[in-house]
Order: C-alpha cells, then structure tokens, then sequence
C-alpha cells in the first residue's frame, strides 16, 4: 500500500519536473518578446509555454496542494477548500492570485481562436514568474517532510 507521503513525494518529483520545464520554454519566450508576428519556431516556443504553464498549474493544485492536505490529514472538499488551506497554511500568498492561474490555464485550454494568442502569450509571461516563485514555496514547505528524490 502507497502511504500519504510516498504520493506527495511521487507528486512533487512530476511537479518539479515540469517547472524546469516551464522555467526553460519561459526563458526561450522572454527572449522573443510579444509582437504581432510569430515565425513558426518562435510560435511553437509559445505554444510550448502556455502547455507547460498549464500543466504545471495543472500539478500544482490538483496534485501538489492536495497530497498535502493528505498528508495533514485534511480529506475531501472542493478546489476552492484545497486552495484556501494552502492559504491559511502560508503555503501560497493568497488564493486569489491561484485562482487566476487556473482561470489562465482554462484560458489557454480553450482557446481557438489564433487572433487572440498575442493576449494569450502575454498573460503567461507575464504570470509565469509568479507561478515559479509560488511554486518554490510549495516546495519549501515540503521540505519539512524530508523527502528525498526518487
């Protein structure tokens, strides 16, 4: 039988995955700016970046805080529960700035319309600092549970 913090050690290392990949495809991206026009290579690097934005944004909550509130004993309850204990917890800043990375993620899953990507680019380069640095704290504060890379 897998234990609470087997999970959340299983969760944190996919986790910490995906933010070096983030960190990279943001890297890439700050480099080539926003503008109207995108080659196909600078678009593709873009079209990377709102994935692994999503992605990440995706870890962090439903798989991240969750395994935390297992491991705290805390079960069930909706997203919002999930985020606001992380709050209350001074894991995140506030719950506020974590709903908008998920509207941002929804964003980015349902959007069709190529007019729109040059907002859309926008909005993660301009929000993917703040995940990361969020995202460090998530993991700081796993640190008390001493787990180790598998």
């Amino acid at each position: 039988m897998t234990s609470s913090l087997e999970v959340l050690q299983v969760n944190l290392n996919g986790f910490s995955s995906s933010l070096s990949w983030l960190r990279r495809s943001y890297e890439c991206c700050v480099g080539i700016g926003i503008k109207t026009d995108y080659t196909e290579i600078e678009f593709d690097y873009f079209e990377n970046l709102t994935s692994r934005y999503a992605r990440t944004t995706d870890l962090l909550v439903n798989k991240v805080l969750r395994s935390i509130d297992t491991v705290e004993f805390v079960t069930g309850g909706s997203l919002i529960d999930v985020v606001n204990r992380a709050e209350q917890r001074n894991i995140i800043n506030s719950a506020t700035e974590i709903r908008m990375f998920k509207d941002l993620r929804n964003e980015i899953a349902h959007e069709y319309e190529t007019g729109n990507l040059q907002e859309l680019f926008d909005a993660v380069l301009q929000h993917t600092p703040q995940l990361l640095a969020i995202s460090e704290q998530v993991i700081g504060y796993c640190k008390k549970y001493k787990i180790q890379k598998l």
